[in-house]
């Protein structure tokens, strides 16, 4: 009956990844739903039946996986960023700073009214400015999209996604500081954080640099760039996993000197082919199934009003900038509607406060539900603004 048991469960993952990517395919046929939307709400729905035979932290493989495509979706979402487009028109990269800090405020701000405590406030309205580059960059693959309001939800994404990551990090290297009652100890833990966020950096800019030189050296870069890069994504991944380095910081490091290096993935590789869409489906189920419901369920009045603050402060930023930066009120009223999806990968830094045995509250839990509501709603959101901004293919026609 325990070698039943055991083979149940080593077969669950597989099947319910199958699922997923059936489901997908049949909610974006019949409904014009975003396949990620579905990926999510299944593995979601199917871990939280079926919590004993489907545990994905405890799966080493799985998160692996799962951080292999979520690293190929960052190599190319930092492909996409030009950063010569920025300094051109600089009101973008203004409005993502602007978006970033007010969202960051709004947030802080209805925590604290909430009777958070400072340092959770803070932690809140950190991992809610960032935008998902997963979702937004398959969305705008997915629907063949281009034109103002693409480029700009990728790169206010790009723009509120880092600064996030930095935000938190410094908060919680804050909070460590504060709590600690050996200030070398704490110091020590700060400075390891640091080095490891350098030290990936490096890692990746020593990719960038050395591929193309390989790829030039065996004279085929048009026809093998994109089945070298995968395999240096997949390696790097796999390196920083294995050393403690941040995947995330790596990998969009690669992409940006990948991309001064003027080697270009051709237009029918986007998300790296049959690989590409085979690991998103395993990265969308994965992702969504680390919340809980009994979580969700916890923190969903607070999460609703979260959503509303987040939402509403980057189209209200996004549009009052519009004109300035070269686009109509529509067009920025859109853009930040694109934004809508949240990193779900950021609340795995929720792992980093448990470590350092900070305790979970119901606005934590908030932030859980919110997450959930936009792995499912989110993309739906982006998906509707290129199609009022018309820059799809069916719309451009019209």
């Amino acid at each position: 009956m325990t070698e039943f048991s055991i083979n149940v469960s080593e077969m669950a993952w597989p099947c319910i990844i199958a699922l997923a990517w059936l489901l997908g395919d049949m909610g974006h046929r019949w409904l014009r739903l975003p396949r990620i939307s579905i990926y999510a709400l299944t593995g979601f729905a199917l871990v939280n039946l079926l919590p004993t035979y489907l545990s994905p932290l405890d799966n080493h493989s799985l998160v692996l996986l799962a951080n292999i495509a979520f690293g190929l979706i960052l190599f190319e979402f930092a492909y996409r960023i030009n950063l010569r487009w920025l300094s051109l028109n600089p009101w973008v990269a203004v409005t993502g700073l602007v978006e970033s800090g007010v969202t960051f405020a709004a947030v802080y701000f209805v925590a604290l009214w909430h009777g958070s405590s400072q340092l959770m406030s803070l932690l809140l309205a950190a991992l809610a400015m960032s935008s998902s580059p997963t979702a937004v960059l398959r969305i705008i693959n997915e629907q063949r999209s281009s034109g103002q309001v693409s480029e700009r939800i990728l790169h206010l994404t790009a723009i509120n996604s880092v600064l996030a990551v930095f935000a938190f990090k410094i908060i919680l290297m804050y909070w460590v500081m504060q709590t600690s009652g050996d200030l070398l100890q704490a110091s020590a833990q700060s400075l390891h954080v640091m080095m490891a966020a350098l030290a990936s950096l490096v890692a990746g800019i020593v990719f960038g640099i050395l591929l193309p030189i390989v790829l030039s050296w065996r004279g085929r870069q048009a026809e093998d760039a994109t089945l070298g890069f995968a395999f240096a994504v997949i390696v790097l991944v796999s390196l920083s996993y294995a050393s403690g380095l941040s995947p995330v910081l790596a990998t969009l490091a690669f992409g940006l000197v990948a991309r001064h290096r003027r080697i270009s993935l051709g237009r029918t590789q986007r998300n790296f082919g049959v690989l590409g869409e085979l690991l998103t489906v395993v990265l969308f189920v994965f992702a969504a199934s680390t919340l809980a419901w009994q979580q969700v369920w916890a923190g969903a009045l607070l999460g609703v009003v979260l959503l509303v603050m987040r939402l509403g402060s980057k189209i209200l930023v996004t549009t009052a900038l519009a004109p300035v930066s070269g686009i109509s009120l529509r067009k920025g009223l859109l853009s930040g509607v694109g934004l809508a999806p949240v990193s779900v990968f950021l609340l795995l830094s929720l792992e980093q406060p448990r470590n350092f045995g900070m305790v979970m509250t119901e606005e934590w839990f908030a932030l859980v539900a919110m997450t959930l509501m936009l792995e499912v709603v989110g993309p739906v959101l982006t998906q509707l603004a290129l199609f009022a901004a018309k820059e799809t293919p069916e719309e451009r026609e019209e």
